[in-house]
Order: C-alpha cells, then sequence, then structure tokens
C-alpha cells in the first residue's frame, strides 16, 4: 500500500496545472485509484485497492466555497490552471468561488469530477497522458 510520504513526493513535483497529468500518473504508479480532495481546506481522501484509504491533512487554511455554482467560471479556471497560469492556490481559490465543494480524481477512469455542495456534477474533465 501507499503512504502520505509517497503522495508528498508526488506532489512536490507539481508546480501548475500543466503538470497534473504526471502527478496522476504518479500516483497511479503508487497505487492510488482515486482521491477525494476537499476545496474548502485542502483536505484529500486517498484511496487504493481492498478498501485501503488513506486521510490526507488539510493544505490550507480554510476558505468559503460559494453557495452558487458556475460550471462556466469554473471551467475558465480549469483551462487557464492546465496551462500552467496559475498555482495549485490560486485555482483552488478560483474552484472555491465558483462554487466547488470538491473534486474526485479517478486514476482508472483518467477523469476528475467537480462536484458543487449539492453533490451536482459541474464539469468532468478528461486527465491527458503525460
Amino acid at each position: 500500500m501507499f503512504t502520505i510520504e509517497q503522495i508528498h513526493e508526488a506532489f512536490r513535483k507539481v508546480k501548475s496545472g500543466a503538470d497534473f497529468p504526471q502527478f496522476v500518473q504518479d500516483l497511479k504508479n503508487i497505487g492510488v485509484t482515486h482521491y477525494d480532495n476537499y476545496v474548502s481546506d485542502g483536505r484529500t481522501k486517498y484511496y487504493g485497492k481492498d478498501d485501503f484509504m488513506l486521510d490526507g491533512e488539510s493544505k490550507y487554511p480554510e476558505m468559503e466555497v460559494n453557495d452558487i455554482s458556475s460550471s462556466n467560471n469554473l471551467k475558465h479556471a480549469i483551462s487557464i490552471h492546465q496551462q500552467g497560469q496559475t498555482d495549485y492556490p490560486s485555482f483552488c481559490k478560483q474552484a472555491a468561488d465558483a462554487g466547488v465543494e470538491k473534486w474526485t480524481t479517478h486514476m482508472i477512469e483518467m477523469t476528475v469530477t467537480y462536484l458543487d455542495k449539492k453533490g451536482e456534477k459541474l464539469t468532468i474533465e478528461a486527465i491527458p497522458k503525460p
């Protein structure tokens, strides 16, 4: 099974959204099947085979997630982040402003699903190959 230290090592390589596909591949290589990232504080739950689960700690101070969601604002934030125009904290703030409560990254399906506070899907993005 994977460890939080292995996850942190993979995360240290990420400088912008352009690095995300390689990050996903690195996590997949250590056995992560999917993870949930909670936007309000950056807390992450990582899942592996046989119901294995690890809780990650908060990555930043708590921020307010907008009650009103906007898939258009989210898609714009994703687009500029994927182009490397924003860093991770900036993207998380933009996601919170767009009403994203959490996103789920699936290493098997190679998708990221963004959900609002009501659990409604705002968008599903395919993860490009590194």
